[in-house]
């Protein structure tokens, strides 16, 4: 089962400074049929403008992921934590039992991100955050898993859940697949390019929702930025 969420079909709001799509129900936006696929509960696709961003506020009980699509976001947090990070690269905040953090374009140009939220299989962990680069060229033809609840992904950023967050690069007629297997809910969205998964087509920041399929065969009609989370 694959559906497609078109990028004009997705809730949001414009700020201003903040150009903000969500694939599920946030904040202003309510979709009962849009609240979380699996533990995946959060999706948003943000255009932060030049010299603003999201003052501190605080987190509890989540995953938090960001992908930076375009320019780079600053970190700073309530453990002393900061950090940049910059375009295809990830950081990771585990909220734990509880965070402050802020996120903040201090570059001159519009900085694009994915934030991606996954519900953590255990809670009364002390809070964490980590960053880490991910070169495009590691990720040529194949996926990659940039954040991870499984020991095995040995060079992911740790998440405290059972899933995935992975990443892939794909040129014009190129394909890959991923074993997704029994149980396991999938989300796929475009950064960049289009493509086809399992012959159903998907262009660019649309969300495929996948289940119930083992395997997820991926075909680059254009080149393509690929975000994948596999989640319980």
């Amino acid at each position: 089962m694959i559906e497609v969420r078109k990028f004009d079909s997705l809730g949001g709001a414009n700020h201003g400074w903040l150009d903000a799509k969500h694939h599920f129900s946030f904040a202003g936006y309510h979709d009962p049929k849009r609240v979380h696929w699996g533990a995946l509960r959060v999706w948003n696709d943000d255009t932060i403008a030049a010299g603003t961003g999201f003052p501190p506020h605080p987190h509890n009980d989540m995953e938090i992921i960001t992908y930076v699509r375009e320019g780079a976001i600053t970190h700073q947090d309530s453990l002393g934590n900061k950090g940049r990070t910059e375009a295809g690269d990830v950081q990771v905040m585990s909220a734990g039992t509880g965070i402050r953090h802020s996120e903040y374009n201090l570059e001159p140009g519009v900085t694009k991100i994915f934030q991606i939220w996954i519900i953590p299989d255990r809670g009364g962990e002390p809070p964490a955050w980590g960053a880490k680069p991910f070169p495009k060229g590691d990720r040529s033809g194949k996926f990659v898993a940039l954040a991870s609840g499984f020991s095995d992904d040995n060079d992911a950023l740790p998440i405290r859940t059972d899933a995935r967050v992975l990443g892939a690069t794909l040129k014009a007629g190129e394909e890959t697949e991923y074993t997704l297997g029994a149980g396991r809910h999938a989300y796929l969205v475009p950064s960049t390019g289009s493509i086809e998964v399992n012959g159903v087509k998907v262009d660019t920041r649309d969300g495929a929702a996948i289940a119930n399929e083992n395997t997820i065969r991926v075909k680059a009609l254009a080149d393509a930025e690929l975000v994948l989370v596999d989640a319980a």
